[in-house]
């Protein structure tokens, strides 16, 4: 039977990867990923695995057969709450890393509370009337924080159509920006995790400083 390593030597082997100074950044972050399905469990894995000391993981979901495609839960997962499944996902990946859940929908009235304590904000949602309430409300009431969106990603296109540009001082959009499941393009694993990389890395530019242009 495996042990874990302990804290020490975990800090050691990320430090020795990303540098001392590097990694204290990224363990000091928290950062809020709203929606945990193909995008948000994807970005949460990354994060993690790069060491990143907070994850606050909000979904009103439960996983389902239809979500295992191109999300990061197990068939044994059916039924259970997004929000659980994925933090006992990720503590076997990353032990010692700090999860917050909320097993909510974000809306309008709820979205200030739930991610005031965020450093950064990955938006993680399928529905496109989300993606905007979240987007317009983070601008005008949580200015302070960045933001990270995606939009477009649906179908087999190249998978170098998927970019990530900077909107705002403090916000920023990932994907291809034109394909969607409502043309009749569904969402595949390989192209969906594509662009949550790019939310994933443009995280830890942010913390690295090393902002789009």
């Amino acid at each position: 039977m495996c042990c874990i390593p302990d804290r020490q030597s975990w800090q050691q082997a990320l430090e020795q990867r990303h540098g001392t100074d590097l990694q204290k950044k990224f363990t000091n972050a928290t950062v809020a990923i709203c929606g945990l399905g193909g995008l948000g469990s994807h970005i949460a894995f990354a994060l993690a695995r790069a060491g990143i000391g907070r994850l606050l993981l909000i979904d009103h979901d439960k996983v389902d057969i239809t979500n295992l495609h191109r999300q990061q839960y197990k068939a044994t997962q059916i039924g259970r709450c997004k929000t659980d499944a994925l933090a006992e996902n990720l503590k076997e990946i990353a032990p010692y890393i700090q999860i917050v859940t909320h097993t909510v929908r974000i809306t309008e009235y709820n979205f200030v509370e739930l991610l005031q304590d965020a450093d950064i904000i990955c938006e993680a949602f399928d529905d496109a009337e989300q993606k905007s309430m979240l987007a317009n409300g983070v601008l005008e009431k949580l200015h302070t924080k960045y933001l990270i969106a995606a939009s477009g990603m649906a179908g087999l296109g190249s998978a170098n159509s998927i970019k990530t540009r900077r909107i705002m001082q403090r916000f920023y959009l990932c994907g291809d920006g034109v394909s969607d499941v409502a043309d009749g393009k569904g969402l595949v694993s390989s192209r969906v995790m594509l662009c949550a990389a790019h939310q994933a890395n443009m995280v830890l530019r942010i913390l690295a400083e090393h902002n789009e242009p």
